[in-house]
């Protein structure tokens, strides 16, 4: 049997976080060597972007899952709700639930190995000038004419950018093509276009 039939199977085709429906999939708990059914588990898309940090997190939905997924036996799904806990551990709801959740010293190196039980709720993300979260593939507009350095480039406010791509590790910054040059473009001079 395959892993991902396996684990439909464990979680009844639901996401072992917050029990959804909606677009499950496997999900991978690193650092964990190898994939077996003990460091994976089934999660909905929501959770899979907020575990990842691709969108705000929102604690009414952490709130209202982590309470149960926190008992689990599976281990991936212990960690992965000790590690979001800890996200909201400035809440008195998670912060009340970490006191009674335990780990053993495996699991607990095993969550803490990502140190992202060190970042608070904040999630950094590439928005545009209006707050308007930008994503790989977006198109969006220049809200000013910007002059491109190195070149004789000048890009006109108004100007279309098709299929940017995000810059890792800097939510400043998208990538975009203009007149067919791969340039550098400062998040707060575009807006999103719908």
């Amino acid at each position: 049997m395959k892993l991902e039939d396996a684990l439909l199977q464990r979680s009844g085709n639901k996401c072992e976080l917050c029990q959804s429906t909606d677009d499950i999939k496997l999900y991978e708990v690193q650092p964990q060597d190898g994939t077996t059914e003990d460091n994976c588990l089934m999660a909905c898309a929501k959770c899979r972007a907020q575990i990842d940090k691709k969108e705000e997190l929102d604690s009414k939905h952490w709130s209202s899952c982590l309470p149960e997924s926190m008992w689990s036996e599976v281990p991936a799904v212990q960690v992965v709700s000790w590690r979001m806990l800890n996200r909201f551990r400035n809440e008195s709801w998670a912060a009340d639930n970490l006191d009674m959740m335990y780990l053993d010293d495996e699991k607990l190196a095993w969550a803490k190995a990502t140190n992202d039980h060190d970042n608070d709720a904040s999630v950094d993300l590439h928005k545009d000038c209006n707050g308007q979260v930008l994503q790989t593939g977006d198109t969006v507009v220049l809200t000013k004419s910007l002059d491109v350095k190195g070149s004789t480039l000048n890009a006109k406010m108004g100007t279309v950018v098709k299929h940017i791509k995000t810059v890792d590790n800097n939510t400043e910054q998208i990538e975009g093509k203009i007149e067919g040059q791969l340039i550098v473009i400062l998040t707060k001079y575009v807006r999103k276009q719908s």
